[in-house]
């Protein structure tokens, strides 16, 4: 990072708290999934039936659920697995669906508008009911859960880097390496797709906060991870059970973890965004 890059960011975090908050909340949130499983106090599989359903105290921070298992070390626990999913499922999505939408972009004719026309009937369906099917035909895994979630997002960033390429394919500099001797491949993985990887980070961002959601989502209605793993959607799904009963804490806290989680990324997307558009530059 240049120091004039360095110098508009801080602006732009002063002018916009938010975004700083949100980058310190993933950054919580990447740390709580890289050391949790160590710092936890109980065991998150654990049962201990006589402490079932206890509300928050010393301690246990978040209560017990059914099983008298510590809410709070499934939180932290969670966190790992709803992280690893997302990252892994957008880091698949984003680089299959830029080189392709590079490469559509830059070629243009009847291969980019096949591609274009595939996007958009992928875009027609509604995208979680699509990762619903494509779970329950293949079976609910991580990794197949992870494959879903990679297909569904693939159409942002094919479509994305499609329109960026293709709005750039013919400026001078594209011009001056095809005249210098670069072949096509290389003008598109060299020049091309550098070029749009910072208006791409946005995305990424948004996405990621869309991708625990869904796998969240997945495990609610029963097609993501199994019991008794702790995930957060597994989480909610089985303190929702209780809620009438009034033990609030086994749906308030997981359900707070994913809005906290989803809320850092669509904030952290936002205000990198304007670190990155050239017309803040003023």
């Amino acid at each position: 990072m240049t120091s004039a890059t360095l110098r508009h960011s801080v602006w732009i975090l002063r002018g916009n708290p938010l975004t700083a908050v949100a980058a310190a909340g993933v950054a919580l949130f990447v740390l709580i999934a890289i050391f949790g499983p160590w710092i936890v106090p109980y065991d998150p599989v654990v049962s201990n039936v006589s402490e079932a359903l206890q509300p928050p105290s010393a301690a246990h921070l978040a209560g017990t659920d059914q099983l008298g298992r510590d809410v709070f070390s499934r939180l932290i626990v969670a966190a790992r697995l709803d992280l690893a999913i997302a990252v892994s499922a957008v880091g698949i999505s984003f680089v299959i669906g830029a080189v392709v939408g590079a490469f559509c972009g830059y070629a243009g004719g009847k291969l980019d508008r096949g591609v274009g026309r595939f996007v958009d009937v992928m875009m027609a369906f509604p995208l979680f009911v699509l990762a619903m099917a494509m779970v329950a035909a293949l079976g609910n895994r991580i990794e197949n859960i992870v494959i879903a979630t990679a297909i569904i997002n693939l159409p942002f960033y094919i479509r994305f880097a499609r329109a960026e390429v293709n709005v750039r394919r013919n400026v001078g500099w594209v011009e001056a390496a095809r005249a210098c001797g670069e072949s096509h491949f290389s003008v598109v993985l060299r020049f091309l797709l550098p070029n749009i990887l910072p208006a791409m980070a946005v995305q990424i961002s948004l996405n990621l906060g869309w991708a625990i959601l869904n796998a969240a989502g997945l495990s609610f209605i029963g097609l993501g991870v199994k019991p008794p793993t702790p995930e957060w959607g597994i989480m909610v799904a089985e303190g929702a059970r209780f809620i009438s009963t009034g033990r609030w804490w086994l749906v308030a806290f997981p359900g707070l973890a994913l809005m906290m989680a989803v809320l850092c990324f669509n904030l952290l997307g936002d205000g990198m965004r304007d670190i990155l558009d050239p017309r803040m530059r003023t």
